[in-house]
């Protein structure tokens, strides 16, 4: 399995960047997915789960309201949607699969694939 992140950048505060990724798998909708993010000398943290399905996601309360996940299974490609982005979410964002689970466990230590990274970041 193999990941494919893209569509970081270089916004303003207040403006909205959409990432991308892309898997390699024949078994896409079968696992969940997941957004994380690493800001410099921070520890990773979640942003966003959804399940193999897309009915079932996961938002913590710093980016809920703001950011949404969606996928789109039949192109093996999981979305993250951000808006009114704010200085503090500056971060490599990572996707991630969780192989062995269908259902949104939001724990980065279930994650066995991971992208490479898109850099995000925010000015005030």
């Amino acid at each position: 399995v193999q990941l494919q992140a893209s569509g970081g950048g270089s916004v303003q505060a207040g403006g909205s960047l959409r990432l991308s990724c892309v898997v390699s798998s024949s078994t896409f909708s079968r696992y969940a997915m997941g957004w994380f993010r690493q800001a410099a000398g921070k520890d990773r943290e979640i942003v966003a789960a959804i399940s193999g399905s897309g009915t079932s996601t996961y938002l913590p309360s710093s980016v809920k309201g703001r950011f949404t996940i969606s996928r789109d299974n039949a192109k093996n490609t999981v979305y993250l949607q951000m808006n009114s982005l704010k200085p503090e979410d500056t971060a490599v964002y990572y996707c991630a699969a969780d192989h062995d689970s269908a259902y949104v466990r939001p724990n980065l230590h279930y994650y066995s694939h991971w992208g490479q990274g898109t850099q995000v970041t925010v000015s005030s």
